[in-house]
């Protein structure tokens, strides 16, 4: 089992500990001096105190009654808890592996691609982190390929009822419970919808409230889980189910436009189906709680707007463009998102030295760099968006993350490749076939999307995850296999 980076004593890890005992250390003199006064008190000073109550029973009476009704207002005001009972990660069946050298060929045998725009292609293979054990749904693996509406529509069907099948399995809860629906593809918008595909299959009942999210690009999973939980907190006592996907084989781009190829290279087939709750009942079995979700949105720039962008090129074939600015904007958007997510999850020490580099920039103009919060100090695991190697080595490197840190997204970039939306789901399938999760600990999922987003879900572990227990798991055939070393650039064999 891989184990948890130490933290080596430093004053820095003092002062965290002496304010996060701060409470404790000022609360223990006071309850020394109220016990000291609770000793001295005679059978004289408690009769005069009951005398006192009983000549004030109104004014008692009146406070108890306020304090009842205050409580009262305050529980029926609080948001509903929302659990995970379960999610489930859909894996592809072996023969729709490809390896980097079948992708190649496939491409060549295309025959729609430049000499140039082939070795274009190989160059980003070689340096982007994905293995050799990725998968391409079947009309994209043909030769000649057979991208149309049917074939699309198989892929969705496969994907989406192979994750749902599993987990409702896992949970045993059955189709008539599920009260809402939200289903996310970004690219993928077929009439009727995908999630009346899903109601249809599984003959869900006529008065769920069902939705289909489209052109939210790789961010959509976790707005769909917003959306459920939102929606979990008018409809009482139900579940809800999440399905996170994207279709490859309507997308997948013919032309020569570099911008669009690099979708090519990244994106892979998977998806995800995760299960919610508001019964309480069900909190003893779930497995996560959702603390909190975090979504900002840059759409009003014009920038960040267009800098994932479906379009035609100039022989009118239809791609994704990602813009050379995405990097740049995707901190930008980072950097908003974390300064409306850091208040609610911070340590008060954390917070404190923040308020400190900002007070002293702003008002008193010193030049000092602007605090970088420690997350590490706020959550055990990160499950950050593996849309691809630089985007990852940004992240590492802005949030000071180990290694260990980063391994499911990296494993997970490896393994499966960018799955888009449900990408954060294998990254967290990994954490707990690892058997990182025990009770209590938080895990903070990050994800980027078109328009451009950056979406956080923030989830506290209701239990230790023992992988010998669970019934299924994406890595459970070959966890032991993992982490792997993935080079730099790692060269794809030329066929003779």
């Amino acid at each position: 089992m891989t184990q948890r980076p130490r933290r080596h004593l430093s004053l820095k890890l003092l002062y965290h500990y002496l304010i996060s005992k701060f409470a404790y250390l000022i609360l223990i003199p006071l309850l020394a001096v109220a016990s000291l006064r609770l000793s001295n008190l005679t059978a004289d000073d408690l009769l005069a105190l009951r005398d006192h109550l009983q000549n004030n029973v109104v004014s008692v009476i009146l406070s108890s009654t306020l304090v009842l009704v205050l409580s009262t207002i305050y529980l029926m005001r609080r948001p509903r808890p929302i659990y995970l009972l379960d999610f489930s990660c859909y894996k592809p069946e072996d023969s729709r592996k490809v390896t980097r050298e079948i992708f190649m060929e496939r491409s060549v045998l295309a025959g729609t691609f430049t000499e140039g725009n082939l070795n274009f292609q190989r160059k980003i293979l070689e340096r982007s982190g994905l293995g050799q054990d990725t998968y391409f749904p079947e009309a994209v693996l043909n030769v000649p390929p057979n991208p149309c509406m049917a074939e699309a529509r198989k892929e969705a069907e496969m994907v989406m009822f192979g994750a749902i099948d599993e987990l409702l399995a896992k949970t045993g809860v059955k189709p008539k419970d599920i009260g809402i629906l939200v289903v996310n593809c970004s690219l993928f918008c077929p009439t009727p919808s995908l999630s009346a595909m899903v109601v249809n299959h599984y003959k869900l009942r006529g008065n769920i409230s069902s939705y289909n999210l489209g052109g939210m690009g790789c961010s959509a999973g976790l707005i769909s889980v917003d959306l459920a939980k939102q929606l979990l907190q008018v409809h009482k006592n139900t579940y809800a189910l999440v399905v996170s996907m994207e279709n490859i084989t309507l997308n997948w781009y013919w032309g020569n436009d570099r911008s669009m190829l690099l979708s090519n290279c990244l994106f892979r087939m998977g998806g995800a189906a995760i299960l919610l709750t508001n019964r309480r009942l069900e909190r003893r079995r779930s497995k996560y709680q959702l603390e909190h979700t975090v979504r900002t949105h840059k759409g009003a720039d014009d920038l960040a707007y267009q800098c994932v962008f479906q379009k035609e090129d100039e022989t009118s074939r239809t791609g994704v463009a990602l813009s050379k600015d995405l990097m740049a904007i995707a901190g930008g958007a980072l950097r908003t998102n974390i300064t409306t997510l850091g208040p609610l999850v911070l340590p008060m020490s954390e917070q404190l030295l923040f308020l400190a580099t900002l007070v002293a920039k702003r008002i008193f103009r010193i030049k000092i760099k602007p605090y970088l919060p420690d997350f590490k100090m706020a959550f055990e695991h990160f499950c950050i968006h593996a849309g691809g190697r630089a985007i990852l080595d940004e992240l590492e490197k802005n949030l000071e993350l180990s290694d260990w840190h980063m391994e499911p997204s990296r494993m997970t970039l490896y393994r499966w490749g960018n799955t888009s939306s449900s990408s954060l789901w294998y990254e967290l399938a990994y954490s707990e076939a690892k058997g990182r999760i025990r009770k209590g600990d938080r895990t903070w999922q990050i994800a980027f999307g078109s328009g451009f987003k950056c979406n956080s879900a923030v989830w506290r572990s209701l239990r230790s995850i023992n992988p010998a227990k669970e019934k299924t798991n994406p890595w459970k055939d070959g966890i032991d296999n993992f982490p792997v070393h993935v080079p730099k650039v790692e060269a794809i064999a030329s066929k003779n």
